[in-house]
């Protein structure tokens, strides 16, 4: 199959290595399209001694990954880069951390996109004088002319869509950004992988949180980060007693295992108290919520009023749910038509226009 084409004009490229099948594909993509391509990987996080010891190997993060970017970039026969990240990437992790100890459930993806890796991207691209940077992520961005800005769309791959955790870019990061997975299927991506000869062409993807060793976040915040154990009460609707936890930090809302809550019917997780230091548990439709408010609101582009009917994403994988959105300086209000499930204080709800990214913010409070 041909690659997708590109709608920049050639020139000097920064193209985010991970060591991964995508972001490889797209510096084999651009290096055809005649750019001048350079490969880069931020060095954002060193694994610690309990996260080698448990054997993690696929995140993004780890010596092999960097070893993958190494051979890709020597094959393509591009130059390739390890900058140091790790000082700016802190706050990430102290953020997670943060959010987690105060019983919200963060996105650290967003939080590394927003503050770290694409205006870190950026500030490379300058120091060497390149026009754009270039990601492997799976959505697509355009030159809407009618607006007269650069807008951000969902990729035609629905089930590999990777806008939500991109809605916090400004029109400074899409103005130089390229994604040409946006406009390919996985098994496209996997397709012109072997069709490059690429060493990573079978790998597989990485599913965990690329500084926690194992997908384990529980063991990362204790011995990571220094988060203690704080035990506390398991309660239901009612005030009752049903339970023991060693810390809301392990749990989120809509969690049903782990909870060692014994009953009629299955119990979920429907709040968090670090207040009260309490994990409050319900049946499944009490996790349901009709409304929710946002802070930190990011809006991509011009907004044409303070209120509009949007699709809203509640998780990264969440489908989208119509609603109305309300904005209000920096927060804003959302009321679905139905009730949706999952919405979590920490996590984003992001709006959509059709497949474009209207914008989002971090959910802070949920209602019935």
């Amino acid at each position: 199959m041909s690659p997708p084409p590109i709608d920049r004009p050639p020139g000097t490229v920064v193209v985010g290595l991970s060591g991964g099948v995508d972001s490889s594909v797209t510096a084999a993509i651009l290096k055809e399209a005649g750019f001048e391509v350079i490969g880069m990987t931020m060095q954002i996080w060193h694994r610690s001694s309990a996260g080698e010891a448990a054997g993690a190997s696929a995140g993004c993060c780890t010596v092999d990954a960097l070893a993958d970017a190494r051979r890709v970039a020597r094959m393509l026969g591009i130059p390739y880069y390890v900058p140091n990240f790790r000082e700016p990437f802190s706050a990430v992790i102290d953020d997670f951390a943060k959010e987690y100890v105060a019983g919200r459930t963060p996105n650290p993806c967003i939080r590394c996109n927003q503050h770290v890796r694409f205006d870190g991207l950026l500030q490379k691209a300058d120091e060497v004088q390149a026009e754009y940077v270039a990601t492997g992520h799976y959505a697509r961005i355009e030159f809407d002319r009618a607006r007269e800005e650069y807008v951000l769309r969902k990729s035609v791959d629905t089930s590999k869509d990777q806008s939500y955790v991109l809605h916090r870019l400004t029109q400074r990061h899409l103005s130089r950004l390229i994604t040409p997975l946006g406009e390919l299927t996985k098994s496209q991506t996997r397709t012109l992988a072997d069709k490059y000869g690429l060493p990573v062409a079978t790998k597989p993807d990485s599913q965990e949180i690329c500084f926690v060793a194992g997908g384990n976040y529980r063991e990362f915040l204790a011995e990571v980060s220094g988060v203690a154990a704080r035990p506390g009460s398991i309660v239901n609707r009612t005030g009752e007693t049903v339970g023991s936890h060693d810390g809301i930090h392990n749990f989120t809302v809509g969690q049903r295992k782990g909870l060692r809550v014994s009953g009629s019917a299955p119990s979920y997780v429907i709040e968090l108290r670090p207040r009260d230091n309490a994990v409050v548990v319900g049946q499944r439709e009490d996790v349901l919520c009709s409304t929710l408010e946002c802070e930190d609101v990011h809006l991509m582009g011009t907004l044409e009023a303070g209120r509009f009917d949007a699709g809203v994403r509640v998780r990264s994988h969440a489908p989208e749910a119509p609603a109305r959105v309300s904005i209000q300086g920096t927060r804003a209000t959302v009321q679905f038509q139905e009730p949706v499930w999952g919405a979590t204080p920490g996590q984003s709800a992001v709006f959509y226009a059709g497949d474009r990214v209207v914008g989002g913010g971090t959910i802070v409070s949920t209602g019935a």
